[in-house]
């Protein structure tokens, strides 16, 4: 368990924030090492029209129990994304690549992030009978007509 904290600004195309916490291992089989662990993510978005994006959000780690060469992972780099539909499905989809500039002995020099995530939207009921009324209008343009 542990505090975590996140906090985000967005001022016109930008969206800038960070997240923060550390977790900390409470009781449990003494065999198991303990733990006390970092995380620090913070994140840039400019966003474009069409639904794309430039982003940064790095995840750089600390593990306090480790030894002294293998605290740190703290990784540096980017990449692109963008908010599209499929179908009827809203998504964000993003790919971000990351070199570190330190790392844990054994870890690697680098990482990537590819996304895919499914969004849900809260919508109005107003947006809702639209979004229905489209549809039946779709479905009596695709059914051949009766005579």
């Amino acid at each position: 368990m542990g505090p975590a904290v996140v906090a985000l600004t967005m001022p016109g195309h930008w969206v800038i924030g960070v997240l923060a916490n550390n977790i900390w291992s409470v009781e449990g089989p003494h065999e198991r090492a303990n733990v006390n662990q970092m995380l620090l993510q913070y994140f840039v978005n400019y966003n474009f029209k069409k639904g794309w994006y430039v982003t940064t959000s790095p995840i750089i780690t600390a593990d306090w129990e480790a030894n002294s060469g293998s605290v740190w992972t703290v990784p540096f780099g980017g990449g692109v994304g963008r908010i599209m539909k499929i179908g009827n499905q809203p998504m964000n989809i993003q790919a971000q690549f990351f070199g570190n500039a330190k790392y844990p002995s054994g870890g690697s020099p680098w990482g990537m992030r590819l996304q895919i995530a499914l969004l849900f939207p809260k919508i109005s009921k107003q947006e809702e009978k639209v979004m229905l009324e489209q549809k039946l209008k779709l479905l009596e343009q695709q059914t051949p007509q009766k005579k």
